[in-house]
């Protein structure tokens, strides 16, 4: 005579399957999605179609260098901009709104009033990780701050079109904030949320600090395996990065 399995194992079993399934469908898509990036994707839009950028600013240095990559920002394509400061860092706050009044000089100095302009929103993003903050308690802050991130990509710029609710480009150059909305906005697109993969929407383009010559940063190597374009301004970090993924572009602060 025999006896049938107990139920709690065909239960356990059923389980395992059924996880084993999912993680499988799982790495099958994030595949799709890292296969999907290309590394010498088209460098330009057409000049009809307006852009929205978001831009991760850090406090001190990578803020500086933010801002230096962005000199020569045509706000004629970038119409939109959204700035994404931690909590308490008031000088990242001043510093995108001292850029903005810069535009919209420049725009007023325009005789045919195109040189600036546009919509811009500053937001907040709770820190993942406080200065001497005990490492146990990181990863609950860490979660706030992620969960924090998604109302934040998927806000609406004034005057926008459902069309426009996402971002078009995410500009990151490595403070520990990048890394939270780099992870956010790679999940968006991996659930195809708000068609933002289907779109091609959430581009995200991360640019390594002036000040790494020779040793990426911890971000960098959180972040470089995923993003769609990983620049490096040393020669000596070309091809380093997940994937082997260093774009070298020279000096570019």
């Amino acid at each position: 005579m025999t006896t049938s399995p107990p139920s709690h194992t065909l239960t356990l079993s059923f389980l395992l399957a059924l996880l084993s399934t999912l993680l499988t469908a799982a790495l099958l898509r994030l595949h799709t999605l890292l296969s999907s990036q290309s590394h010498n994707p088209p460098k330009t839009r057409p000049k009809t179609n307006q852009a929205r950028v978001l831009i991760v600013l850090g406090s001190g240095g990578h803020t500086h260098e933010m801002f230096y990559l962005l000199r020569g920002l045509d706000t004629r394509k970038y119409a939109t901009r959204d700035y994404v400061v931690s909590s308490g860092d008031a000088f990242s706050g001043v510093r995108a709104r001292e850029f903005e009044e810069t535009l919209q000089a420049k725009r007023n100095g325009e005789e045919d009033g195109e040189g600036g302009g546009g919509d811009y929103t500053i937001h907040s993003l709770p820190r993942a990780r406080r200065i001497h903050q005990p490492l146990y308690t990181t990863p609950v802050s860490a979660l706030r701050s992620f969960v924090a991130a998604f109302p934040i990509l998927l806000s609406r710029s004034p005057g926008s079109s459902a069309a426009d609710a996402l971002p078009d480009l995410v500009l990151a150059n490595g403070p520990g904030t990048a890394v939270i909305l780099v992870y956010a906005a790679l999940l968006l697109r991996f659930f195809d949320i708000r068609r933002a993969e289907s779109e091609r929407k959430l581009r995200i383009v991360y640019v390594e600090s002036f000040a790494r010559v020779r040793t990426l940063s911890l971000s960098a190597r959180l972040v470089g395996w995923c993003v769609d374009r990983f620049l490096v301004q040393w020669e000596g970090l070309e091809g380093k990065g997940g994937r082997g993924r260093g774009e070298f572009c020279g000096i570019l602060v």
